[in-house]
């Protein structure tokens, strides 16, 4: 019977730790699907209907009885029952011939002939579509171009990847003008998220790689209320070195809202930039620890944060003057608590334990950390930055490491184009057939006028 209650006492503790961790997610997650409810406590499965946009086919198919096959009688119009199937129509090659057909005076012999057309690539008989798709197909939807020269011979076109690969670097050279374009909006002064993320790229001849670096710098104040069209903007190093964002950011001033890595320091101490902190990061090392060992003090700890995110999701979409009411209203008094209480528990805590040590980074960080309390257009986090780097993460572990220096250089303009396309809803195939095929006949001035919003 002592062996029974224990046990059963076990499992009733062991459950309600389980419910608190699921009450603990679904604060941070909002609601999710879950199989072990019931259909009717479920988030809502009814089918969307198919999108207006998509080109249509209508197909009647008409009864083959001319009168009713019960008693003979005529047929007249009762209604009509309509359902609709969504087909996937295979991509397909088409080769484009262009003639110009000379035509000679009759009198002096002057020969009259329409001018070449602008190609996107001197010499290449590659058109600005299937350029499109390639790049796209690289640095959005990540298939390698090994494989994507696999899909194109089953398609009964050969084209090796070191085609595509040279197909690459000359459109990311054709569309440098936009990223400089790119770069000049991103870093106005005022607020700029900033993060960075390890690129594998081949030490040429030795088989071996290295470790390089892939920077994002974004502009997204969509949160403070802003119309400003965001973008974004990468750039590429050989390694990880403080110099390099301090030479992206050389001309920059304003707030850098970034991780508490070290190489941003000199441009704090130089006063034109602000440090922002993130505090996501600061959750994060909580609760990993949570996550491994479940405390009382972990518990509140989370919940104190999670409290500052909940006023976050109220003010989202304000403005920046309201954003910054709210905060001083009700956030900044919350993170002066949480100060005064992360020191009250540090004097408890061993200085050894990852608790202390995850609240001794929240605390190192902590002026940084209440910079969004004195200015609206600030962020909480620095999460704006992280997503943008989600598509590198994921394209990293499909090709795996770049080519060479020059490589990553190109990556950097064509992840900048397709990742401000996808900021502003924009499909990034569409957008970049569109600028591959008449960017070569724009004017100079055109690149300097263009904003992110437009620009595709």
């Amino acid at each position: 019977e002592k062996l029974r209650a224990k046990t059963e006492r076990q499992i009733q503790e062991a459950q309600e730790r389980i419910s608190a961790l699921q009450e603990e997610m679904a604060e941070t997650l909002g609601e999710q699907y879950d199989p072990a409810l019931p259909s009717a406590l479920r988030q809502s499965s009814a089918r969307k209907p198919l999108p207006a946009t998509l080109p249509r086919e209508t197909r009647v198919i008409r009864p083959e009885d001319k009168c009713c096959p019960a008693c003979g009688g005529d047929l007249s119009p009762l209604g009509c029952d309509v359902s609709e199937q969504l087909k996937f129509i295979s991509s397909a090659f088409k080769v484009i011939e262009t003639q110009r057909p000379k035509l000679a005076c009759c009198l002096c012999d002057h020969i009259v002939q329409a001018p070449v057309p602008s190609k996107p690539i001197a010499r290449s008989y590659a058109g600005a579509g299937l350029l499109a798709h390639v790049v796209t197909g690289k640095y959005a939807d990540h298939p390698p171009l090994y494989r994507q020269s696999e899909i194109y011979r089953r398609q009964g076109v050969e084209l090796s990847r070191a085609t595509l690969g040279r197909w690459t670097g000359a459109v990311a050279e054709l569309l440098e003008p936009l990223y400089d374009v790119l770069r000049q909006y991103v870093l106005m002064p005022g607020k700029v998220h900033a993060d960075d993320i390890p690129v594998p790229v081949q030490e040429p001849g030795s088989g071996k790689t290295r470790t390089a670096r892939l920077w994002v710098y974004v502009h997204d104040d969509r949160n403070a209320g802003s119309q400003m069209p965001p973008a974004v903007w990468f750039a590429y190093s050989p390694d990880r070195k403080g110099i390099h964002p301090q030479n992206h950011l050389a001309g920059y001033s304003g707030v850098l809202q970034a991780d508490a890595y070290g190489g941003y320091r000199a441009l704090y101490e130089s006063g034109r930039i602000t440090e922002a902190a993130c505090m996501a990061h600061a959750r994060r090392k909580i609760h990993n620890v949570h996550a491994r060992a479940p405390t009382d003090i972990t518990t509140e700890a989370l919940q104190r944060i999670g409290e500052l995110y909940a006023i976050e999701a109220e003010v989202r979409g304000c403005s920046a003057e309201q954003r910054l009411t709210a905060r001083k209203a009700r956030a900044a008094p919350l993170m002066q608590s949480l100060y005064d209480w992360i020191q009250t528990q540090m004097k408890t805590l061993s200085r050894h334990s990852d608790t202390a040590k995850a609240f001794a980074y929240l605390l190192k960080q902590w002026d940084a950390l209440n910079v969004y309390c004195s200015n609206g257009w600030v962020e909480i986090d620095n999460n704006i930055a992280e997503n943008a780097l989600r598509g590198v993460a994921v394209g990293r572990k499909n090709w795996m490491f770049a080519g060479s220096d020059s490589g990553g250089e190109h990556a950097a303009v064509l992840y900048s184009l397709i990742g401000t396309c996808r900021l502003n809803n924009v499909e990034p195939e569409k957008g970049l057939r569109y600028v591959i095929e008449h960017i070569q006949d724009w004017p100079a001035n055109r690149y300097a006028i263009c904003c992110p919003g437009k620009l595709i």
